[in-house]
């Protein structure tokens, strides 16, 4: 695994870390789960996002293909 540095404003820091004392865990476990939550998150939109532009311009598409 490749070591991550995340500055965080004092209260943030704080947040997370209460949060992870509540659920038993590291902070470090906690924000790499947002993290990966977060990516699964954008991944999805981006690629919708995608699907929709290919939709609403396949004849362009088509037609720059040809």
């Amino acid at each position: 695994m490749t070591e991550f540095v995340l500055q965080l404003d004092p209260a943030r820091l704080r947040a997370l870390q209460d949060l992870a004392d509540a659920q038993g865990r590291t902070p470090e476990a906690v924000a790499e789960e947002a993290v990966r939550a977060y990516l699964r998150t954008e991944r999805r939109t981006v690629r919708a996002v995608g699907e929709r532009l290919a939709r609403e311009h396949a004849d362009l598409l088509q037609r720059l293909g040809e």
